[in-house]
């Protein structure tokens, strides 16, 4: 519920998908609320990494496979 003079988080990982065919709500929602005013969207990525640098790594490893192949990325 969000009241007046409130803030929202939400929070998510649009590559994590368990849901059939393999959509991404997130994803999804950042396409639709792309143009309502007031609503962000911040994208991170192994930059953004703060653990272990191996962590930061392996999220690149991941983006470049997905770039490798479109079809069976989110």
């Amino acid at each position: 519920r969000l009241g007046f003079n409130s803030k929202m988080v939400v929070t998510g990982d649009i590559t994590q998908v368990d849901l059939q065919g393999g959509v991404s709500g997130l994803r999804v929602a950042s396409r639709v609320l792309a143009n309502v005013e007031d609503v962000y969207f911040s994208q991170m990525s192994s930059a953004d990494v703060i653990r272990h640098p191996l962590v930061g790594k392996i999220v690149d490893a991941y983006d470049r496979a997905d770039a490798a192949n479109p079809k069976k990325a989110n």
